[in-house]
C-alpha cells in the first residue's frame, strides 16, 4: 500500500488565511498591514514558510512553470544540498528544482525553496558556476534577507508578494502583476522589479557568504566573480532594456561588487594553500571522535579523492543539454543542433550530440537518435544517462524489446533510481500485459512516500490500472491531481472514489482521512476565491 506524500494542510489553511488577510490589506489602500513586529518571523512560523513554499511549487506545476524531470531533480538537488552541507546553516530546511523560464536568473522563496531558471542553467558553462547562483541565493536564505525586505516594504507590497513566491523572484520578472497573486492566482505575471529588492548589502552579504558556502563546499571560488563579470559584459554590448538579463536587473552587479566578490575568492584560496594537503583522519582516534559506520573498516578512505576514468563525461554538460531541450521545443532544437553540428566543428562535442539525440526523440524520430547515441556509447559504454537515452530512443523507434533490455540491466545496477523506474515502469505500462503493469507499479511504489513529483504518481496511477488496482490507481491520480496544483480535481477524485461499493474498511478509512485534510483547504480558496486551473468558481477553467 502507498503512502500518500506529506501535506500540512491544516498550516496551509492557516497560511492561505494571513496571505488572504495580507492580501486584503494590499488591495484596499485605507486599510493598514497587521504590525509584525521586529520581525516577519512573529506572523510566519518557519513551518508555515515550508508550506507556503510547496503550495508555491505546486502552483507553478499548475502553470507548467517547472521542469518536473527525475534525472534533472536528482542533479539539482545533490549539487543544492553539497553546497547546503557547507554553509553557515545546514539543518534549515531547501529545496531545489528547475524553472522553466528562458531568463537568465534564480530567484529564493520562503521555506528554503529555491529555482535556478533554465534560461540560467543552459548558459552557465560549468557547474561551479552554476553553484555560485545557488550558493548566492542560500546565502538571501540563510542571512534572512526575506524577512528584511519585508520590513522594508511591508508599507508598500502586500504579504502574499513575499510568502508565496519570494520577495526575490529573480527568475520572475514578466511585467504584470505580483508573484504571489500570479502564482495564487494561476495569472502569468511574476513580481515585478518595484516590489521587493534586497539592498546592496544584502547582494554583497550574499555573495560573501555564497563564495565562503563555494569555497567550503569543494568548488572554485572565483566562479561567483567569473560569472557576475561574464554577465556585465552581456550588459555592456546591449542598449538596456530587455537586452539586460533579468539577473542583473534583480541582482544588480557593479564593478565593485566583481572586484570584491574576487578578493573574498582570493582570501579564500589564500587559506586553503595553507591547510594540510594529505589526510588529517587519526585512524587511531576515529572510535573516540565519532559514532562507528557499519562495514567501514579504514575511515581514511572515505575522504580519498574518487577515481575517474580519463575519458568521463561532464555531467553537468549533459544535463545542460537536457534543461535546453525538455524546456524548449524538441522539433526547433533538433534543428538548432543538426545545423550546428553540420557548420561549426567546435560544436560537435558528446554533450550536444547527447542534446541532439534527446530532442530527436522527443520530437517523434527514435531511429535517428539511436544512430546518434551509438557512438557515444562505444566510447563511454557505461554512462549511465546515455544509455537511460538509448533506452528511451529505442523505445519512441518502436524497439520496445531493445528498450526494456537496456531499462532490466540499468535497474538491476540501480534499483530505486527515480529516474531509471520512472522511465522502465513507463515502458513495461506501455504496451505491457497485466503482469508488466503490476512490475511497474512494483517499480515505482517505494519512491511514493517521499516523492512529490506528479508524474510519478500519474505513472504509478497508470500502471495499478492497467494491473487491475483500480483502487490504488484511483488515489494516485488524485495525489498527482494535488500535487500539480489542482486541489479541487483531486478532492472530486476522492470523492468519486468512496461512492464505489468494493472499498474495504482500510481503503475506505484512507480516502476519508486524505478528504478530511484536503476540504478545509479547497473550501477555504472557493471562500475567498482564490483562483486556481480547476476551482470551478475562479473562471479559470482548463
Amino acid at each position: 500500500m502507498h503512502m500518500s506524500p506529506r501535506r500540512p494542510a491544516t498550516r496551509l489553511l492557516t497560511a492561505l488565511i494571513i496571505a488572504g488577510l495580507a492580501f486584503g490589506a494590499g488591495a484596499q489602500s485605507e486599510r493598514r498591514l497587521p504590525d509584525l513586529g521586529s520581525s516577519a518571523n512573529a506572523l510566519i512560523s518557519p513551518q508555515e514558510a515550508q508550506d507556503y513554499g510547496a503550495a508555491m511549487l505546486r502552483q507553478m506545476r499548475a502553470l507548467n512553470m517547472v521542469v518536473d524531470d527525475p534525472l534533472l531533480n536528482d542533479y539539482i538537488k545533490n549539487l543544492g544540498f553539497r553546497l547546503v552541507a557547507a554553509c553557515s546553516r545546514p539543518k534549515d530546511h531547501f529545496a531545489f528544482f528547475i524553472a522553466k523560464d528562458p531568463e537568465i536568473n534564480a530567484f529564493a522563496a520562503p521555506g528554503g525553496y529555491i529555482a535556478v531558471n533554465s534560461g540560467l542553467f543552459v548558459i552557465a558553462q560549468n557547474q561551479s558556476e552554476l553553484a555560485a547562483v545557488i550558493a548566492h541565493e542560500i546565502g538571501h536564505i540563510t542571512q534572512h534577507h526575506l524577512q528584511r525586505a519585508f520590513e522594508a516594504s511591508k508599507k508598500d507590497a502586500p504579504l502574499l508578494a513575499l510568502v508565496l513566491l519570494g520577495a526575490i523572484a529573480a527568475g520572475s520578472t514578466h511585467n504584470g502583476g505580483d508573484a504571489g497573486m500570479a502564482v495564487l492566482t494561476g495569472g502569468q505575471g511574476l513580481l515585478e522589479q518595484k516590489q521587493i529588492n534586497f539592498t546592496r548589502k544584502d547582494e554583497t552579504e550574499a555573495d560573501r557568504v555564497g563564495i565562503q558556502t563555494l569555497a567550503n563546499a569543494g568548488f572554485d571560488p572565483d566562479a561567483m566573480a567569473d560569472f557576475f563579470q561574464r554577465m556585465e559584459d552581456v550588459m555592456s554590448t546591449g542598449a538596456g532594456g530587455e537586452d539586460v538579463p533579468a539577473l542583473l536587473q534583480d541582482h544588480p552587479v557593479t564593478s565593485i561588487r566583481i572586484s570584491d566578490a574576487k578578493a573574498r575568492a582570493r582570501q579564500l584560496i589564500a587559506q586553503q594553500k595553507l591547510r594540510p594537503s594529505g589526510l588529517t583522519l587519526d585512524k587511531s582516534q576515529w572510535a573516540s571522535q565519532t559514532a562507528p559506520i557499519p562495514y567501514v573498516k579504514d575511515p581514511t578512505r572515505l575522504l580519498a579523492t574518487p577515481h575517474h576514468d580519463a575519458d568521463d563525461l561532464d555531467t553537468f554538460l549533459l544535463m545542460r543539454e537536457r534543461v535546453r531541450v525538455l524546456a524548449g521545443d524538441a522539433q526547433q532544437l533538433s534543428l538548432y543542433y543538426s545545423s550546428n553540428l553540420a557548420k561549426r566543428h567546435d560544436f560537435d562535442t558528446p554533450s550536444n550530440r547527447y542534446g541532439y539525440a534527446l530532442a530527436l526523440t522527443r520530437s517523434g524520430n527514435g531511429s535517428k537518435a539511436v544512430t546518434e547515441l551509438q557512438p557515444l556509447l562505444v566510447a563511454h559504454p557505461g554512462n549511465q544517462i546515455l544509455r537511460l537515452a538509448m533506452a528511451g530512443a529505442h523505445l519512441q523507434a518502436g524497439q520496445r524489446t531493445q528498450a526494456l533490455a537496456i531499462y532490466s540491466d540499468l535497474n538491476a545496477a540501480s534499483p530505486r533510481n527515480r529516474a531509471i523506474s520512472l522511465d522502465y515502469a513507463k515502458a513495461l505500462t506501455q504496451g505491457g500485459d497485466k503482469a508488466q503493469a503490476a512490475q511497474a507499479a512494483a517499480l515505482l511504489r517505494p519512491l511514493l512516500d517521499e516523492s512529490d513529483e506528479p508524474d510519478i504518481y500519474t505513472a504509478y496511477a497508470r500502471a495499478s490500472d492497467k494491473a487491475g488496482n483500480s483502487e490504488l490507481a484511483g488515489e494516485a491520480f488524485a495525489d498527482a491531481s494535488y500535487l500539480s496544483g489542482r486541489p479541487f480535481d483531486a478532492v472530486e477524485q476522492l470523492k468519486r472514489l468512496l461512492k464505489r461499493p468494493d472499498l474495504d474498511y482500510y481503503a475506505r478509512a484512507r480516502i476519508q482521512g486524505r478528504l478530511a485534510e484536503l476540504t478545509p483547504l479547497v473550501m477555504e480558496l472557493r471562500k475567498r476565491r482564490i483562483k486556481t486551473p480547476d476551482n470551478p468558481d475562479s473562471g479559470q477553467q482548463q
